[in-house]
Order: C-alpha cells, then structure tokens, then sequence
C-alpha cells in the first residue's frame, strides 16, 4: 500500500512576528513532503493582499507546492479574477474556492452587485481558465446555513459538477462522522477525493468556540477528557493521543491524505504525524 500523503493550511501573518511564527512552522513542517500547504483568507476578505503575499513568497522560497485561498466576498468578478491571474503568475497551481464568511458583526453573507454570487459561480470562472486545480471546502456535519445533510451533499456535487477537483472537509472529532459523510457523497455520485480536515487541539476553549461557530458536534468523552487534562496539566499530550487516534481511524478506514489546520504552530501537528509513522523526507529549498 502507498504511503498516505499529507498537507497543511496556515494563515497570513498580519505583522513580523507572525511572519517569523508562520516561517517556523514552515520549517517544521516540511521535512515531512506535503502534497501542498494551503493559506486562507480572513472573514470578509480581510487577509486578501496578506494572502496574496503569503503564497507568493512561499511558492518562491519554500519549494513547496502552495495553494492560495479564493473567496467571493467584497469583490467583483473581475477583481476575483484577477487574483487569481496573479496567483498563477506567480506559479501557483492550486486554488481553494469558497464562498467566503461575511465580515464580523454583519447579518451574514451578502454578495457583491458585481461579484460572484455563490462559491458554484466562482468555481466555474476558474475551471474556465485551465489554470489551476480547485479545492472546495465540505462539511461532514453540515454547514450551519444548509437545510439538511443532503442538501449540502447535494450542492458539494454541484461544486464538482462545476470544475472542482477536490475537497476539503471542515474539523470533526469522531471518524464515523467522517465515514458517514463519505458514504453520503458516494451515493450522491460523488467520485472525486474528498480529503478529511484535522485539527489537532491546541487550545480547547478556542476550538470549542468554534466547534460551535460551525456546528461540529463535541463528544462528551472528549469535553470530560479536556477537562480532566486542564487540571493534570496533560492538555498536549492529550491533543496529541485524541488527534493521533483521530488519523489512525481514518487512515485504517482507506483514508489516503488527511488536511491538518495547523493555526501556524507547527509542533503538535508534527508531533502528531510522527506518532502515526510519517518520518522527515525533505527539507525547504535552498534559497539564496
């Protein structure tokens, strides 16, 4: 059996020091072969140039295969576009597309007069181009907007039917949950990779804030066993034991790439693939 293939998402540093903790990570992370890293964007589109910044300079010092965040929010057509001309100038070759959050405090996402209208519109403008390969985001507990399971496994295909090449899922806990959505999407005629999203817990209150944000659903074993952790002291070893578990579930269950969300600390997810196996194969490139 081939050996299972990785990638990692960081975010745009907004100041010196964050580029300094976003270049450590880097450093930690790519001696173990990423298929790609992802950088996103921030809600309302607030990250946009830092984005753009962001994988440009990795695309060029790092060596590593960089996919850049795309969203629809407070942009026109043309403007979205031509990110993405820069994107690809700069010799990037993956795009996560997405509809975007609505910026902070606002009633919810509202398209721009003339901007994509959904992620679906945005999706096939860049399959348009033959530029890129598009990674969409899905949801295996159901985005907090969607009626139902179906109706969001039912508009993931539609995203596919657009262009997309593959998707990304939103954090969850359990890998049942993950197996569920994945028979969901089979049944829906779903044949493209859908890779599972895995964040190793680094601060509980903060993934619980937004466990609930985005309706992921928290075991009560693991709620009691954070607490319990805060206590001993033991929350990093404990991270390290539920998202270790977490991968060799999904892996054992035929999972081939698994997508970590490393909040640009690069140690517990390293530590977290080195518990599952995966040893140092390369190192950054040589930069000048």
């Amino acid at each position: 059996m081939s050996r299972p293939s990785l990638s990692f998402e960081f975010f745009p540093p907004k100041d010196l020091a964050g580029s300094f903790r976003l270049w450590d990570t880097v450093q930690s992370l790519a001696p173990l072969d990423p298929t790609f890293v992802s950088v996103t964007y921030g809600a309302g589109g607030t990250t946009r140039q830092l984005t753009h910044d962001a994988v440009e300079t990795l695309t060029k010092q790092s060596g590593l295969r960089v996919a850049g965040h795309l969203t629809c929010v407070d942009a026109t057509r043309d403007e979205t576009l031509a990110i993405a001309d820069n994107y690809a100038a700069a010799g990037v070759k993956d795009i996560v597309a997405l509809r975007g959050d609505a910026p902070k405090n606002s009633a919810g996402f509202k398209a721009s007069k003339e901007g994509f209208q959904d992620s679906i519109q945005l999706i096939e403008a860049l399959s348009d181009t033959q530029k890129f390969n598009i990674h969409v985001g899905a949801y295996p507990e159901k985005h907090p907007e969607a009626v139902s399971q179906a109706a969001d496994v039912a508009y993931l295909k539609r995203k596919f039917d657009a262009g997309a090449t593959g998707a990304i899922t939103q954090f969850f806990f359990e890998a049942d949950t993950f197996f569920r959505f994945r028979d969901a999407c089979a049944a829906a005629g779903i044949t493209a990779p859908i890779i599972p999203g895995i964040l190793p817990i680094e601060n509980w209150n903060g993934v619980k804030r937004f466990a609930e944000q985005c309706g992921t659903h928290i075991p009560q074993v693991i709620a009691d066993a954070f607490k319990n952790a805060q206590r001993d002291g033991t929350e990093s070893l404990l991270a390290t034991a539920l998202a270790a578990e977490l991968c060799d579930d999904l892996l054992g269950g035929g999972v081939e790439h698994l997508h970590f969300y490393t909040l640009n600390r690069g140690t517990l997810t390293r530590n977290v693939c080195h518990a599952l196996g995966f040893t140092p194969e390369r190192g950054l490139q040589n930069v000048a």
